[in-house]
């Protein structure tokens, strides 16, 4: 019995061994070899440096229209001309530098309905030297999520792409419009007037630091003037807050700064409203609400700056 045992293992064993050589060597079929290596397919690539506008279409909303206005630099034109968030334009950008497939859905999509594709969710126009307009449209989520489906207009093709790259490039008008208040460079500013309950502090940026020239003259702590200046060159709109304006008007008066640098003198006027902040700029047209440590940064006296040393 044993030794009948053992001649059914060995062929047990042989036959596994077999298996797995088989399995090892076997070549696979051509489709399946194309398949496993393909590389992900390019839906679009982009040199951000060739980019000379971009416009963002989104249902039940306006479009929103990006131009270069510099090599560097961009600027919303419509549907009001506002200052752009320069980062959100070099997120959308990267994004755009080489957009890759998850998979292809179909290769020749007679309905695109089905997709969110037609219309689309969010359409980005993309206008560039020598490629003309290219439309990226973007639909729905896959029922699974975690994915979206992409087509480029003019190619027959259905993808699927991260959910991720349509929050990148569908962006709404807050989300591009640049939320500062001053456009003042912070290291460039050399004079600052605070005024806030009657007193009026005045700093002046020397080689050496910062001093306070009024109420008397003395040195200042530069570090605590250094995080006022940040505080205010920082400080941003809070978007659909109400009607912020109507808040300022109603709001008590707080403080008011006034900052002289390279550019020229900006001024940011704060008002508050129980723990609420308002601010009107001298540069940005419009009143809005603002975080509540710019009003922080500003109730400070005078002692609050000096040097202690």
């Amino acid at each position: 019995m044993n030794f009948r045992g053992l001649i059914v293992a060995v062929v047990i064993l042989a036959g596994l061994g077999g298996v797995l050589y088989w399995s090892q060597h076997r070549t696979p079929p051509a489709d399946n070899a194309a398949t496993s290596t393909s590389a992900t397919p390019v839906i679009i690539k982009v040199n951000a440096a060739d980019v000379s506008q971009l416009t963002v279409k989104q249902k039940q909303s306006d479009p929103v229209i990006l131009q270069k206005v510099d090599a560097n630099k961009w600027q919303i034109t419509q549907p009001k001309p506002y200052r752009a968030d320069q980062e959100a334009v070099a997120g959308m950008l990267s994004t755009l530098s080489g957009l890759s497939a998850d998979r292809v859905v179909e290769d020749k999509a007679s309905d695109r309905k089905q997709y969110g594709l037609d219309p689309p969710a969010a359409e980005l126009d993309i206008t560039g030297k020598g490629q003309g307009t290219r439309q990226l449209l973007l639909g729905d989520d896959t029922p699974t999520g975690g994915d979206v489906y992409v087509a480029l207009a003019g190619d027959p093709r259905v993808f699927t792409v991260s959910s991720y790259n349509k929050n990148s490039l569908a962006k709404s008008l807050n989300d591009l419009r640049d939320k500062s208040l001053l456009t003042i460079d912070a290291d460039k500013v050399s004079r600052v007037d605070l005024l806030r309950k009657g007193e009026e502090i005045e700093f002046d940026r020397t080689k050496d630091g910062w001093q306070i020239l009024k109420p008397t003259s003395s040195p200042a702590d530069s570090s605590a003037v250094n995080v006022l200046v940040r505080s205010l060159t920082s400080a941003a709109m809070q978007l659909n807050s109400g009607d912020a304006a109507a808040e300022f008007a109603r709001a008590t008066p707080f403080a008011t700064a006034k900052l002289t640098g390279d550019t020229g003198v900006q001024t940011l006027e704060v008002r508050k409203n129980k723990d609420d902040y308002y601010a009107k700029s001298s540069v940005v047209d419009g009143v809005f609400k603002v975080d509540s440590s710019l009003g922080t940064a500003l109730d400070k006296k005078v002692d609050d700056f000096r040097n202690k040393k």
